[in-house]
């Protein structure tokens, strides 16, 4: 894991301003960018004159925004992939670095729609990226060598952690931490609702949750213990965690996360062949 942040060189241009997109473009503001030497192309007209406003940058087109950047982040939905790559074939160059953010779909995809020698970089961040706590894979394609996954590392950096992992395990990670953060608003919804049922308002069940998430995650990282030992700590013998643990196991909760979890990566797979 990365500890020390590269420097970022030349301009970046992102391709498509959702969710994703508007993380890096706040992000890259933030941590490394001036809006000079920054562009977007986004193609619903009430977005881009948002993004423009927002953040005092260029909204354009792929003509302008290939001639301007070094590097082109494709942060569009997977399903948008093919789409986007006849759009940009003309204008991408060996000179360019994509990195790409589209769950699912390979460097070797990604380098078959584009002229050849393009250097590629598959990355795999998730949504924390929207308050800079994200943790974002990467891997690098055929063409990609030590400094262009340096940029990707620059650019991902800005939105929270980054780990170079073999691109085989991409699709692992994006069903563990890509789509991790829905297993575990799923799971504070479901704690929520439990304390209601128990007689707790509902801004106070939610108060006590969202507080022991935090709590939790920051023991997790910061004690250095197993989950396993975390947990034993809470679980006196007799009381009322082992009583509540039983309940988990009795319903088979260890064994659903594994097989959503299992279930999230083949899909990943599936939609990396289209």
């Amino acid at each position: 894991m990365s500890t020390v942040k590269p420097v970022l060189r030349g301009n970046v241009a992102i391709l498509g301003g959702g969710k994703i997109g508007e993380a890096l473009l706040s992000g890259l503001l933030r941590e490394t960018l001036t809006p000079d030497r920054l562009q977007v192309v986004e193609k619903y007209p009430e977005r881009a004159v948002y993004l423009a406003r927002t953040y005092g940058i260029e909204v354009t087109d792929y003509a302008e925004v290939f001639a301007f950047a070094d590097t082109i982040v494709l942060a569009v939905k997977p399903q948008d992939i093919e789409t986007l790559l006849a759009d940009i074939h003309q204008y991408a160059e060996p000179r360019h670095i994509i990195v790409s953010v589209a769950a699912g779909i390979t460097t070797a995809k990604l380098e078959a729609g584009l002229p050849a020698g393009v250097a590629v970089v598959r990355c795999m961040p998730n949504t924390p990226a929207l308050v800079d706590e994200a943790i974002t894979a990467i891997s690098p394609g055929a063409h990609a060598d030590a400094d262009h996954l340096a940029v990707a590392e620059a650019l991902l950096l800005a939105v929270g952690q980054v780990v170079h992992v073999p691109e085989s395990q991409l699709d692992a990670v994006t069903a563990l931490s890509g789509s991790g953060p829905a297993y575990f608003f799923f799971l504070v919804e479901a704690m929520i609702d439990a304390g209601i049922l128990l007689g707790l308002p509902r801004a106070l069940s939610a108060q006590l949750i969202v507080q022991t998430a935090i709590g939790s995650a920051v023991m997790l990282r910061d004690s250095g213990e197993h989950p396993v030992q975390l947990r034993e700590a809470v679980t006196s013998p007799g009381g009322t965690t082992i009583a509540a643990i039983r309940e988990l196991e009795n319903h088979g909760v260890r064994a659903a996360l594994l097989s959503a979890i299992e279930a999230a990566c083949l899909r990943s797979r599936e939609l990396g062949r289209g």
